[in-house]
């Protein structure tokens, strides 16, 4: 059940909602829309029929419009500060020793939920590591475990780095595994979803971008997904991420330790224009 419903005290019949849902099942026929029953299977829960309503009047999905924000493009970012965001997006690799407030990480993956999925898909799991403590223990089971490998000479060709990795720790206690932050983020998806992988990434950007807006590094860990994926795999069960999930990334992030004073200059886009 959509559970979708008009306040015909309200609704002035513009059809918008009709006009812009992209399942088109939203009919006008009366001046007042509706839905058929049969119909209801071929709604893809965008909302957007509620997000362009002027008037408030539609409800859906259990949602009203009471629950949403208004939406003003004066509060919208000006471009060059979401220039700037994007530009001035670092990497971070050294990281305070301590968490994040909770109340924080749970406003980012808020956010991050919101991000664009394939066919509104919504189906991501936000595997998600908060304490520091933790990810310590992660670390050492995850070396113990690639150890292990490089002890029964089973690790696989092109990972020989990981071999460095294990020593900097044992030697100077450099974590080039996961670099020091205090957090990380696992983000994965049904195997049957839309687009399982493209989706995590779409909602890692999202959650890193509206991280560096609130002041919280984060670092693209290559390292960390390679462990977890392809070296250790038992501990995808470990961290409860489901056997037919795909996971997309993970990401570290945590309270930067430095400060970055300039965006840099990438040079001109390799663009192919097509006339």
């Amino acid at each position: 059940m959509l559970d979708f419903t008009i306040d015909v005290e309200t609704c002035i019949g513009c059809g918008q909602c009709a006009t812009d849902c992209p399942a088109m099942i939203i009919s006008m026929e009366t001046g007042i829309p509706t839905i058929a029953r049969d119909l209801e299977q071929f709604c893809i829960r965008c909302m957007h029929c509620m997000a362009i309503c002027s008037e408030s009047s539609v409800s859906i999905l259990g949602t009203s419009p009471n629950d949403a924000a208004p939406l003003s493009l004066k509060e919208m970012p000006k471009p060059e500060q979401l220039e700037m965001l994007i530009k001035g997006r670092r990497s971070m690799r050294k990281y305070q020793d301590k968490n994040i407030d909770p109340a924080v990480i749970d406003k980012l993956l808020e956010v991050a939920s919101h991000a664009p999925s394939g066919h509104n898909d919504r189906q991501l799991l936000y595997t998600l590591i908060d304490d520091k403590g933790v990810v310590y223990d992660l670390r050492e089971e995850v070396l113990a475990g690639v150890e292990q490998l490089i002890k029964e000479e089973k690790l696989p060709e092109g990972m020989e780095m990981f071999v460095d990795i294990i020593e900097a720790w044992k030697q100077s206690g450099t974590d080039i595994l996961f670099r020091g932050a205090p957090h990380l983020l696992i983000v994965s998806a049904l195997n049957e979803s839309a687009s399982p992988l493209q989706d995590c990434i779409i909602a890692l950007t999202t959650f890193e971008l509206y991280a560096q807006s609130c002041g919280v590094g984060t670092i693209w860990n290559g390292l960390a997904t390679l462990s977890i994926t392809e070296l250790v795999p038992s501990l995808k069960k470990r961290l409860g991420i489901p056997e037919e999930h795909k996971i997309g990334y993970v990401m570290g992030f945590g309270y930067p330790a430095i400060q970055y004073e300039k965006t840099i200059n990438r040079g001109k886009p390799r663009v192919n224009r097509v006339n």
